[in-house]
């Protein structure tokens, strides 16, 4: 097992080095099986089961379910994003894409106007492709595309279209981990990289703050899948991602043992080597910070930023868990 200190670049072994890669899709672009997987992936929206909320509704009709978003996906943003995970955006960037709507509701959202708004543009998946193509013109080392759950058949849809015009960058699934099956299934062949979130393990945390008590059953289901896809996480001589599975976690206010417990899960379920970014920006916002009735908070539990002794010792348990390849 390779060490790493918190704070330092880990010292990665050969098992974790590519120098030969391909984005996964140009496989399925040569084979003639992108276009049955855009025709597969759209006939999900007839009866929409795109996601764990199961609405039924008829998106190609521009019916909405839960999510909000009927036949084209909303676009809040696309830009070189240099906040991201050092292996993401390296020098020029990760080729960010930012969805609207969501099909979590959490409270403590700090994105909660692009989430849970509806001001964001329609885009078809040939501006959405157009998009991605300006991305690499820029440089960028990777496409992201964020909070994907609910548009699933519409992303498939613009990496085809991409794919077929020339896009060559890795593509990164990042997501909130609460994703269908099914859409895993569609993706398999087109994601390199997921990135997905691993909130909260406790059913009743998870009804509470994000709205979903089947969460963390999903999650886990969820990251399961995308483990067999694509493996952990492998890097290029430059020290970025190029295929895996990178899981997030934000240390929430009082939720150590539920960190534990994910981060025990990820080592003996999943595999030691998961690549884990222990996160501890977490702040009081959307639904956390407004007074209710009598001036009384709504969830005063988690009102209040992490204490640094939380976020370390959330960083120890992934390290006593077995995990050992963190983002700095």
């Amino acid at each position: 097992m390779v060490e790493h200190d918190r704070g330092k670049k880990p010292r990665e072994d050969a098992r974790f080095l590519v120098t030969d890669f391909e984005p996964a899709y140009l496989r399925l672009l040569r084979q003639g099986e992108l276009d049955p997987r855009v025709a597969a992936a759209l006939a999900e929206l007839r009866e929409c089961r795109a996601c764990p909320r199961d609405c039924g509704v008829d998106r190609m009709a521009g019916e909405l379910g839960a999510c909000r978003t009927g036949r084209h996906a909303g676009v809040s943003s696309a830009f070189p994003h240099h906040g991201e995970e050092r292996c993401l955006r390296g020098t020029q960037g990760s080729g960010t894409i930012f969805f609207s709507g969501c099909n979590l509701r959490c409270v403590f959202c700090q994105n909660a106007d692009i989430s849970q708004g509806r001001a964001a543009r329609s885009c078809s998946a040939g501006e959405i492709a157009g998009a991605m193509l300006e991305l690499q013109s820029l440089g960028c080392h990777n496409i992201n595309f964020v909070t994907p759950e609910h548009v699933v058949p519409q992303t498939i849809e613009a990496i085809a279209l991409a794919a077929q015009a020339g896009l060559r960058l890795p593509i990164v699934y990042n997501t909130s981990a609460y994703d269908a099956p099914a859409s895993l299934a569609l993706l398999d062949g087109l994601i390199d990289i997921y990135m997905p979130d691993f909130k909260l393990w406790e059913e009743q945390s998870a009804a509470r703050y994000l709205k979903a008590m089947d969460y963390p059953e999903r999650a886990r289901q969820a990251l399961r899948e995308m483990h067999r896809q694509v493996g952990p996480l492998v890097l290029d001589a430059a020290g970025l991602a190029r295929r895996g599975v990178l899981v997030r976690h934000l240390v929430m206010p009082g939720g150590l043992a539920e960190a534990a417990a994910i981060f025990r899960w990820l080592a003996e379920e999943v595999s030691p080597d998961t690549w884990v970014n222990v996160m501890g920006q977490y702040q009081p916002q959307h639904r956390v910070g407004r007074a209710g009735p009598g001036g009384r908070r709504a969830f005063p539990e988690i009102d209040r930023r992490p204490a640094r002794a939380e976020v370390a010792a959330a960083y120890a348990a992934a390290r006593a868990a077995g995990l050992w390849r963190f983002d700095e």
